[in-house]
């Protein structure tokens, strides 16, 4: 279950399909925000030990992930360049209170629906590939990314009440839905 409040519009998979290129380009930068992500909170929070081999994991996961985005583009012979991000995680993490331990519980959730969205997008696009290498890879990807939802979600119960979690994670869930619904049209993955 990935917990999200939205489904993705149709239409979204041929969009990316359209201007995949650039969709794998923000694929890899997703990747590496995700590994810089897990880093930043095993260093914010060195007092939590519950999170650190966890985090730690699932950093060095998204860093494979990443190479493995840039081996798919070296593929396609598409360079890896800068781009200009969507608003989609910023705004998401507006959301995010200041005052801890609630910022902590909500930086696990507003992670745990990033990896939710990732994996319904990388799903759609999957199921829209052509049979080949692409597709494969895209269908090995799913449960990594699943797992990574639940991860976080696991993360946050192991520091907060589970119906404090559920609640907070449908309340971040409809703020992630709002987010997309309002998100601008350009070919990225949480676009």
């Amino acid at each position: 279950m990935l917990h999200l409040a939205s489904e993705t519009d149709e239409g979204w998979a041929d969009y990316a399909l359209a201007n995949l290129d650039e969709i794998l380009i923000d694929h890899a930068h997703c990747e590496k925000k995700a590994a810089s992500t897990a880093l930043n909170l095993l260093f914010r929070y060195p007092d939590r030990v519950e999170l650190m081999v966890p985090l730690s994991e699932l950093a060095r996961e998204e860093l494979e992930h990443f190479e493995q985005v840039l081996t798919r583009l070296d593929e396609r012979e598409v360079t890896f360049v800068r781009q200009h991000p969507s608003a989609y995680a910023g705004r998401l993490y507006k959301a995010v209170r200041k005052d801890e331990p609630l910022r902590l519980l909500d930086t696990l959730l507003v992670c745990s629906l990033i990896e939710a969205r990732s994996c319904e997008r990388m799903k759609l696009l999957q199921e829209a590939l052509d049979e080949g290498v692409l597709k494969d890879w895209y269908r090995s990807l799913l449960a990594c990314e699943a797992r990574h939802h639940m991860s976080y979600v696991n993360l946050a119960e192991n520091y907060f009440a589970r119906e404090l979690v559920a609640e907070r994670l449908q309340e971040l869930a409809q703020v992630e839905a709002d987010v997309l619904a309002t998100a601008e049209r350009v070919p990225r993955l949480h676009a």
